[in-house]
């Protein structure tokens, strides 16, 4: 296994154990929801979100143990928009990291609020006063990670993608903003967010909000080809979700080469901004490399 694999197996595995210890006990009063919750979320996913977070704290000097709470936060955001993304009102899917949907075991209702549970649980750990770091710089992180998210970020572009699902008028300019919204506004918020914690300067902060883009749209790109590419047992998932239900995808806008082509290029430019973060540890360009070659 290679130096990147085995840190990130390591990493996994401490956002898991940061996760099990800070989530409501199955046990709390509802149990249903605190029991759909942790449903959801621990029930395996590659925890790349916060793992960009550790990674850009660590780039950016910090010792990163007093940082997992909040860092570990960006799993739940994104967990809440799977849950919410697989109702039968929007993508209407029964499998997630190889098992049944959170709506298919708990039932629709339960999922939704489940999905609004864990939102909420998140800014509750984002919020939390952590030692060592600049109360400015946290807030001004909590305003980050809650703009990547809204109505003009991961939501904006989730309606931008139901918009244009099925269309035959889509366009480029179409398919950079959902996927820029969609999936990488809250990709580009993890890495900023380990730097805020680590109290980096505005340098270190531009070259971690250009490197957060580059992999973001990476990672969305690299979907869309998974998803006309691998099986459901590789993936987790449904595969060949996107091409039936009509998605816009690089792939059918443009063909495989170009979208493979776009991944390359955006991988350059990620591995030119890790290197200008420098740092003690860095594994953002290993882990820019992992996003952009990764097969599920």
């Amino acid at each position: 296994m290679s130096a990147i694999n085995e840190w990130l197996s390591a990493t996994r595995l401490i956002v898991d154990r940061v996760l099990d210890a800070n989530l409501p006990a199955a046990e709390t009063p509802p149990a249903v929801i605190h029991e759909a919750m942790r449903y959801a979320v621990l029930g395996g996913g590659k925890r790349i979100r916060p793992i960009l977070g550790i990674a850009a704290a660590e780039a950016c000097g910090a010792h990163v143990d007093d940082l997992l709470v909040p860092i570990a936060s960006l799993e739940l955001i994104h967990t809440y928009s799977l849950v919410h993304d697989d109702l039968p009102a929007l993508d209407n899917d029964d499998l997630r990291r190889g098992r049944k949907t959170t709506h298919v075991v708990f039932g629709e209702a339960m999922a939704i609020l489940t999905g609004d549970a864990l939102l909420t649980e998140a800014f509750a750990w984002l919020a939390r006063p952590v030692a060592g770091v600049d109360a400015g710089h946290q807030l001004r992180a909590v305003r980050e990670i809650a703009l990547a998210v809204d109505s003009k970020g991961m939501i904006g572009g989730q309606v931008a993608d139901l918009i244009a699902t099925g269309t035959n008028e889509a366009t480029a300019d179409q398919l950079d903003f959902i996927h820029r919204n969609k999936t990488g506004k809250l990709l580009t918020a993890s890495v900023i967010l380990g730097g805020l914690l680590a109290n980096a300067d505005d340098e270190k902060i531009e070259a971690l909000r250009i490197y957060g883009r580059a992999i973001g749209l990476a990672f969305q790109i690299v979907d869309d080809l998974l998803d006309q590419e691998e099986d459901a047992t590789t993936l987790g998932k449904t595969a060949g979700k996107d091409l039936a239900q009509g998605k816009l995808t690089y792939p059918a806008l443009f063909g495989t080469d170009a979208a493979r082509a776009a991944v390359d290029t955006l991988l350059s430019e990620a591995i030119r901004n890790a290197a200008i973060i420098g740092g003690p540890v860095n594994y953002l360009a290993g882990i820019a490399r992992f996003i952009c070659e990764r097969r599920s």
